[in-house]
């Protein structure tokens, strides 16, 4: 059983309010969402930040954030698109769809390079979403906004399924071997050593 450290509790947390606000939704005025939606949007910056100075960053605690932000980023497009069309659940909806696919064709499970405006880009989407579900937006600014957040998340979907597409096994791009190892002397190479028992690669930069 995975043990929660400090950060995974604080993602737990925004878990949590994603429940509230879904039934807030589903059966309220969706003001009384805004302030805990927007709670579970600041939170994001925290968890990350957490697990990185308490040494606590590990592959199931970036999932967990990665999950609960799709979640959340679902829940609001859901209620928004009932006012805006159902376009807007494209953006809800990209995490899951990615998802379908990776069950089709195995090689888009794997990891791509971290990249900061990834991270932009999901921020965005529940940062549009929750100020147009506050109505804070007159409905032709809220639509232009709602557009060109579906653009920005269409990029960078793209972006990265352009280069799974360029590395996927078989596709003769994927990463060559290093000519320095190749060139390394037989007697200078290490007696071989067993695989470390927890089989971790280093993470890159954000949960």
């Amino acid at each position: 059983m995975t043990r929660l450290g400090p950060a995974d509790r604080v993602t737990g947390v925004r878990a949590a309010l994603v429940v509230v606000v879904a039934g807030l939704l589903a059966v309220g005025p969706p003001q009384a969402a805004v302030p805990l939606a927007s709670v579970a949007l600041a939170l994001d910056f925290v968890d990350g930040r957490v697990a990185r100075r308490t040494g606590t960053a590990s592959a199931f605690g970036a999932r967990f954030d990665m999950e609960t932000d799709a979640l959340l980023i679902l829940v609001l497009s859901v209620h928004v698109a009932a006012s805006y069309g159902a376009w807007v659940l494209l953006i809800g909806a990209a995490r899951y769809l990615l998802w379908a696919a990776e069950l089709v064709w195995s090689w888009l499970r794997r990891p791509v390079p971290p990249r900061y405006w990834r991270k932009v880009v999901a921020a965005v989407q529940g940062v549009v979403l929750t100020v147009v579900t506050a109505g804070l937006l007159p409905t032709m600014a809220a639509t232009a906004v709602l557009l060109v957040a579906l653009a920005l998340l269409t990029e960078s979907f793209a972006r990265d399924g352009v280069w799974l597409v360029r590395t996927r096994p078989g596709s003769g791009r994927g990463a060559r071997p290093s000519a320095t190892l190749a060139r390394r002397p037989r007697a200078a190479a290490p007696a071989a050593s067993p695989t470390p028992r927890s089989g971790r690669a280093p993470l890159g930069p954000g949960r």
